[in-house]
């Protein structure tokens, strides 16, 4: 029988790992749960639970940072910083429905951990970037602190890079400090209409490389763009390949007009503005309303963007392309090993890597969940995880086997 083990602080927080540690006991870390079906799966008698440990500690809008408790949901986040019209620029992804959790049930440090970042990535950057510093507890049982509160710390490891996107197999995070930035007061979409995979990257590439300052960048194929919410991209019968801009009205404007013009005759198009724009770009972060299918092995693939139309083109399954075509999430029906030998073999043709997002636990278990390390990599790991984990209590196997 799995017992759950539910600290209420810090303190408490590190007697549980500590005794974990001494009994060389394997922990599930978990906050809100919303990605439990994220990583292979993890073989532990203990479920260790941070929920308890929530809450807004600091907020200075004027500095742009903010320190949470690692358990903190990002909706009471993400409400706070509305409220001063402000943001996390890295959009971490809200993937609850993709693993059928209640949307908005994610905690910023499983934001973090997961390191998914949204549509701003190309422009903003991603999640190990705006993540400023963190306290936590080692797999020694050993509560320490890492980076701080100004974006310019420059003394010591850079801890927050490793921590960042390690899945809780490190530590466990009890707060961390993010980076905000103002939140745009305009929000334009310029939609183009028609365009093949390869025609659309190509669209993006010219968009991203013009002085426009466009900050997303999506192509949606027919199939795709008619599961959307907004009527003008779901009611065109065709694909869409959407370019966002952001920034003051004026300049919005004017930069979708300068956008219009450098585009025309690649297809027809339209413009979306507020809320219609913000609920696009919404569906397009967090996946499950334009790759419904629950039942599928949804993967996300990282490629060079001129590369990425070619490389899936052979697939099938359902996808969409993010960043610019740098990032395709794909769809594939829930058979076999879910393509992992097909994808893996197309995606580093094309130099890039594919992780298996979601998928059935026995499915996880047997295939690669992240892209297989080079040997030399793997021992790095390997150190890493002996320097944070020395026992491999925390969260063991999630990320690789024997890790």
């Amino acid at each position: 029988m799995v017992e759950t083990l539910k600290p209420a602080t810090d303190a408490q927080l590190r007697d549980v790992v500590r005794w974990a540690a001494a009994e060389e006991v394997p922990l599930e870390v978990r906050g809100g749960g919303s990605r439990a079906g994220f990583g292979r799966p993890v073989q532990a008698g203990h479920v260790l639970v941070t929920s308890e440990l929530r809450g807004i500690l600091s907020y200075e809008p004027e500095e742009l940072v903010l320190t949470a408790a690692a358990a903190t949901p990002m909706a009471e986040i993400e409400q706070a910083l509305q409220s001063r019209s402000q943001m996390l620029a890295f959009e971490p992804v809200d993937s609850s429905a993709v693993f059928g959790a209640p949307p908005g049930s994610g905690t910023i440090a499983g934001a973090l951990g997961v390191a998914l970042s949204g549509p701003r990535r190309i422009k903003a950057g991603g999640a190990r970037d705006h993540l400023l510093g963190f306290q936590a507890v080692s797999g020694r049982g050993e509560i320490y602190k890492g980076g701080g509160k100004v974006v310019k710390n420059v003394t010591g490891y850079d801890l927050p890079k490793i921590i960042c996107g390690a899945f809780g197999t490190l530590s466990v995070l009890t707060e961390v400090t993010v980076k905000v930035l103002p939140a745009p007061p305009k929000t334009r979409t310029v939609l183009l209409f028609g365009l093949g995979d390869a025609a659309a990257a190509q669209v993006m590439a010219d968009a991203l490389n013009s002085p426009c300052e466009v900050s997303g960048a999506a192509h949606l194929p027919a199939a795709i763009a008619g599961r959307s919410g907004v009527d003008l991209v779901r009611d065109a019968g065709e694909s869409v390949t959407a370019l966002r801009v952001e920034g003051t009205p004026g300049s919005v404007a004017a930069r979708c007009e300068s956008l219009r013009r450098l585009l025309a005759g690649r297809g027809r198009d339209e413009e979306l503005h507020s809320m219609r724009s913000l609920r696009l770009w919404r569906e397009i972060r967090d996946v499950a309303a334009l790759l419904p299918d629950p039942q599928a092995c949804l993967w996300r693939l990282s490629m060079p963007p001129a590369a990425a139309a070619a490389a899936v083109a052979g697939l099938g399954g359902a996808r969409y392309f993010d960043w610019g075509g740098g990032l395709v999430w794909l769809a594939m029906p829930a058979t076999g090993d879910g393509g992992t030998e097909t994808i893996r073999h197309a995606v580093g043709k094309a130099g890039g890597h594919a992780t298996l997002v979601r998928g059935s636990e026995a499915m996880r278990a047997a295939v690669p969940v992240f892209e297989p390390q080079p040997s030399a990599l793997a021992a790095v790991t390997r150190r890493v995880k002996e320097g944070f984990d020395p026992r491999r209590i925390l969260n063991p196997g999630r990320m690789y086997a024997g890790v």
